[in-house]
């Protein structure tokens, strides 16, 4: 029933331009934040934002077939960032590399459209728990081990 009920609201949400189901939007480096995430932020406006994202639709029954596309800027996990100045952050440079690595990583482009399950399989076919070091290099949330531990995870339901 809920599946149902899931369907006809995804539907009532499609955009009457294009058809398409409204999506989150996701910079690249957060598919793997996204993953990793247990609860911890850059502030409690972040983390409740990004809990509500996570824990509440991605994680939540059928969130594997959330829409998210792929930006090249602030997304929906930025928007109560501490760090957000506009469409930018105070720490660019750093996110624009991990953008980087994270794109090539995950064969992604600004624009694309994937729902989480097709993200989760993208990391699980692309992505080993020590790839972590390189791509995620100047993380600050790299040495909680949180999303190595999330990639070992997802790797252990092959």
């Amino acid at each position: 029933m809920v599946c149902c009920a899931m369907n006809m609201t995804r539907k009532k949400l499609q955009d009457q331009g294009t058809g398409q189901v409204p999506a989150l939007r996701f910079r690249p480096h957060h598919f793997l934040c996204s993953l990793g995430f247990e609860g911890k932020g850059y502030s409690d406006a972040f983390t409740a934002n990004m809990t509500a994202i996570v824990m509440g639709q991605l994680r939540a029954s059928g969130g594997a077939d959330t829409v998210i596309e792929v930006v090249g800027q602030t997304d929906d996990i930025c928007q109560p960032c501490p760090k957000r100045r506009g469409s930018k952050c105070t720490s660019q440079a750093r996110i624009e590399a991990l953008d980087r690595r994270h794109a090539k990583a995950l064969n992604l482009q600004t624009g694309d459209r994937l729902t989480w399950g097709q993200a989760s399989a993208r990391i699980r076919e692309h992505v080993k728990p020590d790839d972590l070091q390189t791509i995620c290099a100047g993380c600050q949330w790299l040495d909680l081990g949180l999303c190595q531990a999330a990639v070992k995870r997802l790797h252990r339901q092959d």
